[in-house]
């Protein structure tokens, strides 16, 4: 477009010029290849970590998982994680429940045995057992 000396039409320039992003920045949604993926470490960190202590990988992956969302990225490790302690953590529970009712049960047996029997030493399914 020309004005009518001739001249090129040039707009003015904007009063506020974008600034570039910051390296790094995820743009769209992605992170620049190489750049760090906020709680991506912390997430692995939990997915590890959820096969031996599952309340701490529980909560490291929670907060990895946040870390992640803020910056706008996925952290698949991190929801693994959360997955993982949760199913390892209610089957830990059960399993705790089952031994400790044998126990009881078997605390039990023990007991009332040694009150049919007496007091003093007695042999008990093959086992020397002080009842007192």
């Amino acid at each position: 477009m020309t004005d009518p000396s001739g001249t090129p039409y040039t707009p003015p320039p904007s009063a506020y010029p974008a600034a570039p992003p910051p390296a790094g920045a995820p743009v769209g949604g992605a992170p620049e290849p190489g750049a760090a993926v906020p709680g991506k470490t912390l997430g692995i960190v939990a997915l590890i970590l959820a096969f031996f202590v599952q309340l701490i990988a529980l909560i490291l992956g929670i907060i990895a998982l946040v870390q992640s969302r803020k910056a706008g990225v996925k952290n698949t490790p991190a929801v693994w994680a959360i997955i993982i302690s949760i199913v390892l953590g209610i089957v830990g529970i059960i399993v705790a429940v089952i031994l400790i009712g044998g126990l009881i049960a078997a605390g039990t047996d023990l007991y009332n045995q040694c009150l049919e029997m007496g007091g003093g030493t007695q042999m008990i399914d093959g086992v020397t057992v002080t009842c007192g």
